[in-house]
């Protein structure tokens, strides 16, 4: 039994890769996964062989992408994980917190440069060339904006859960 479960551990760490996920975060996930149950540091380490610091750091990466929780457990006094159940929000949650963290930092370049060029051509002498080069590049970020935007929407549609109304779920 022990052999299927170390293929399932390893097919997920090995898919975790197609999100840029590392697959010991994978290890993990499949680990805490196969067990059904939340699991204390202590716990994870045993079970990977990694140093109690090294297991902190990598449940931390799995917070910080939504595949992880703590969980509090009456009695337990160390801090215990738990992973999400449900491979269809498991997805989700990797699709999008990526997708998140590069939306908020692609908009806020955006909205800086637009505002640093629409300074030049307000308070700067410049040639007609220099001007058309400016407007070419605020076009071209307002162009970034609408699409970071467009993508801003498709992620709450996945966060939404809306995507299962047009592509639903296997029973």
């Amino acid at each position: 039994m022990m052999q299927i479960e170390d293929k399932f551990i390893e097919n997920i760490a090995d898919n975790m890769r197609m999100y840029g996920i590392s697959t010991t975060v994978g290890r993990v996930l499949g680990i805490i996964y196969i067990n059904r149950n939340p699991m204390t540091l202590d716990e994870l380490s045993e079970a990977t062989g990694m140093s109690k610091t090294r297991m902190s750091q990598v449940v931390r990466e799995m917070v910080d992408h939504n595949i992880a929780e703590k969980v509090f457990e009456k009695g337990v006094r160390k801090d215990i994980y738990n992973v999400e159940q449900d491979y269809y929000q498991t997805f989700i949650s990797l699709f999008t917190s990526g997708w998140q963290r590069a939306i908020k930092r692609n908009r806020l370049v955006g909205k800086k440069l637009s505002a640093e060029l629409a300074n030049l051509l307000e308070n700067e002498t410049i040639n007609e060339e220099t001007e058309a080069k400016i407007n070419d590049l605020l076009s071209e970020t307002k162009e970034w904006l609408n699409y970071y935007d467009w993508l801003h929407r498709l992620v709450e549609f996945f966060d939404s859960g809306e995507v299962f109304n047009h592509v639903p779920k296997e029973k």
